[in-house]
């Protein structure tokens, strides 16, 4: 039985490209839940990462990066679904990154304008600055910028100071009873999750060569049996989609090791994900202008929630 000081809310996770959002939830979660390169736009959907214990259910929404200049279909897809997360939660965590503030934070400030759930200013990636002094001035000019609920510097890759954040968020949601069974993580199924693999070995792997013209659309997902007692085989065949015949022949690449690279990496990282074997096959397709295409958008998943 939860103790009557059980809390539960909704944590809306936003910045602009790159700053570490889904480590961060990744983080606090334990476990993997959004998939994280180096590179920005990583992230295109929300994802909710569900945190039980004894005493909270936290429910944090992982945002995609908002980012200026909405010019293809995609794009204003992604801003949209990281704008309208920030008007159905309990607190947004703004996460930005080291002493860096550019036009895209000022942006991403200038949305919350009008939020009405308190703002926790996040600075993250503290264990890449190398001089700590340049912090404290750094933090009290952050600071000025708007009325912020609390300033939390951390680090979400080493974990520093992120258990000082979780209990801040903690104390800032209602008493409530949880909205999700306590062994639930997330809302998404395992069929997405494996798109979203394949994708960031994808980008990984291809980060200079590739642009943001892929996709990945699992055309098969299958549960067999094969072994009493023992966890069923998944069967996984996905489609990785690009715009252009030459990005096809990247992807693949010479005699098809490249994809089949992709390829090994993201089934040992499904084994891990789901806890069991995996048979998984990949094919590369050209949808010329699907980034640009509502309708090719809403048929590969970018559906607006």
């Amino acid at each position: 039985m939860k103790n009557k000081e059980f809390r539960c809310g909704f944590v809306a996770i936003v910045g602009r490209p790159n700053v570490g959002k889904s480590t961060l939830l990744n983080r606090i979660l334990g476990q993997k839940i959004s998939i994280t390169a180096h590179r920005p736009q990583t992230t295109r959907h929300r994802i909710l990462g569900v945190k039980t214990t004894d005493t909270a259910q936290m429910i944090y929404v992982d945002t995609p990066g908002m980012h200026l200049g909405g010019k293809r279909a995609i794009n204003r897809y992604m801003n949209r679904e990281a704008t309208s997360s920030i008007s159905d939660v309990d607190v947004v965590a703004f996460v930005v990154d080291r002493t860096r503030w550019n036009e895209e934070d000022q942006n991403v400030l200038e949305k919350l304008e009008n939020a009405r759930a308190p703002v926790v200013l996040v600075v993250n990636k503290i264990d890449e600055i190398k001089n700590r002094e340049e912090l404290l001035p750094h933090l009290q000019g952050l600071a000025e910028k708007r009325d912020f609920a609390a300033v939390i510097p951390l680090s979400a890759r080493s974990g520093e100071s992120v258990d000082r954040l979780e209990a801040l968020l903690q104390d800032m949601v209602s008493t409530s009873g949880p909205f999700f069974p306590e062994d639930q993580i997330t809302d998404r199924s395992e069929r997405f999750m494996a798109a979203e693999l394949v994708r960031e070995k994808l980008v990984r792997t291809l980060a200079q060569e590739l642009p943001y013209s892929s996709t990945v659309e699992i055309e098969k997902f299958s549960l067999e049996e094969t072994t009493p007692g023992k966890p069923p085989v998944r069967h996984i065949h996905a489609i990785i989609w690009v715009e252009r015949p030459g990005q096809k022949g990247i992807i693949i690449g010479k005699q098809g090791q490249q994809l089949k690279r992709i390829g090994e990496q993201a089934r040992k990282e499904m084994e891990r994900a789901f806890d069991g074997k995996v048979f998984l096959q990949l094919w590369v397709k050209v949808r010329q202008g699907w980034s640009d295409d509502e309708r090719a958008l809403r048929s590969l998943g970018y559906q607006d929630e």
